[in-house]
């Protein structure tokens, strides 16, 4: 998140005030401070004649939160001279800034969307919206720096505030020139709140900042990674699985390159119990990328899961499937001890050939061993159990690996 600390610090705006016709506007636009002026708007909406009064009150109270950036950012400013000086520097309100810049462009937004409604004659006559676009556009560019502020500190709500109300306005026409200067970093700050507002339960959020990252190049695969992810962990019901699963299709149909969705939905079927449509997309997969490894350890893993139930099983074919997909990439410590598993198993069903047997178990150590050492608090993989298997079958139950890893069990 080091690319969103910005320094784009820049003077916002003037304080200005337009005294209409209604004593409520005049009061308002008397008012001196931002909590003042907020509250009469608040309890006095309503009592504004129109829309263009109502415009001119929003207007004030955006003056008022320009202002009191400006005074903020005036004394960074000024510290920033100090520090070339090497002079004292004056303390000033971070927070304050921040909460102003958010301030500026809601109350902002709403002075133009009053502002565009039709006088009494019907007419649309603008008075405030070209003067205050180009202010509250850079205003609202100071909530992403606000929004990396509190995302130093994990502080959730901060995030969802600031980042979140840079995301909810995107769409809005008044700050279409600014995209170009948003596409450098507008991909990662949907996709960390998106994971704020994961984290927070707010589910609809999380998908629309997400779907906002996706169109992010750079972003993609990460975004769409954290979509599927999102998406499986709300499905409720069987119903909702099979529609979600028909979703993914659809995203496969369109994207066969995309790994992330072809194992996405290799796990839908599987966990559907749709074997059929699962061994059909398995080899397709290989038929068309034959060292694809996910395909390898999909169809590695369905064979074992089959296996591991049947009442004769055939661990062969099984082990072929792990070892394409080790020899493709032998860094992943689940294929490893799945691998290893596997072999074990084969093992366990030899009668009479010690030496074929002991031939196995000691080809399966080497995979689980290295298992191990890729994961050796076990946070992805489960290699604890099997490696005791090859240990006390091949060095027999005195042995110090042997025992360790007795001992590694029962602390689970």
């Amino acid at each position: 998140m080091k690319k969103l600390l910005m320094a784009v610090m820049m003077v916002l705006g003037t304080s200005t005030a337009f005294a209409g016709d209604s004593d409520v506007l005049k009061a308002i636009t008397k008012a001196n401070t931002y909590a003042e002026a907020a509250q009469l708007i608040e309890t006095n909406l309503n009592q504004l004649v129109n829309a263009q009064e109502k415009a001119s009150a929003y207007e004030h109270l955006t003056q008022l939160a320009l202002s009191k950036f400006d005074k903020e950012n005036a004394v960074i400013a000024q510290n920033m001279q100090a520090q070339l000086m090497k002079s004292k520097e004056a303390p000033y309100d971070t927070v304050g800034m921040y909460q102003a810049a958010y301030n500026a462009t809601m109350a902002g937004l709403e002075c133009i969307k009053y502002d565009a409604m039709p006088n009494e004659k019907g007419k649309v006559k603008p008075k405030y919206t070209d003067k205050l676009t180009p202010l509250i556009s850079n205003a609202r560019m100071q909530l992403v720096t606000a929004g990396n502020y509190y995302a130093q500190s994990g502080n959730q709500e901060g995030v969802l505030k600031y980042w979140g109300t840079f995301l909810d306005t995107d769409d809005n026409p008044i700050f279409s020139s600014a995209k170009a200067q948003e596409k450098q970093f507008i991909g990662q700050v949907a996709y960390y709140t998106a994971q704020f507002a994961n984290q927070a339960q707010q589910l609809d959020r999380a998908n629309k900042y997400i779907d906002i990252a996706l169109q992010d190049s750079a972003m993609h695969k990460d975004a769409q990674n954290f979509k599927f992810a999102i998406a499986q962990r709300s499905l409720k019901t069987h119903a909702d699985s099979l529609a979600y699963a028909e979703t993914v299709k659809a995203l496969y149909d369109k994207e066969p390159n995309n790994d992330m969705a072809f194992g996405t939905l290799a796990n839908m079927y599987s966990g559907l119990k749709m074997e059929k449509e699962l061994d059909a997309i398995i080899t397709s997969k290989l038929a068309s990328d034959p060292n694809n490894f996910t395909a390898w350890a999909l169809k590695g893993q369905t064979l074992m899961n089959r296996n591991s139930t049947a009442a004769n099983p055939n661990w062969d074919e099984c082990v072929t499937a792990f070892q394409k997909a080790v020899a493709i990439d032998g860094t992943n410590p689940v294929v490893l001890t799945y691998l290893g598993f596997s072999l074990n198993a084969k093992a366990s069903l030899i009668n009479n050939d010690r030496a074929a047997q002991k031939a196995l178990y000691t080809e399966a150590m080497g995979h689980l061993e290295r298992a191990k050492e890729l994961d050796p608090n076990r946070e992805k993989a489960n290699w604890a159990y099997p490696l005791y298997q090859c240990y006390y079958l091949v060095y027999a139950a005195n042995d110090p690996r042997t025992l360790e890893m007795e001992k590694l069990l029962k602390q689970q």
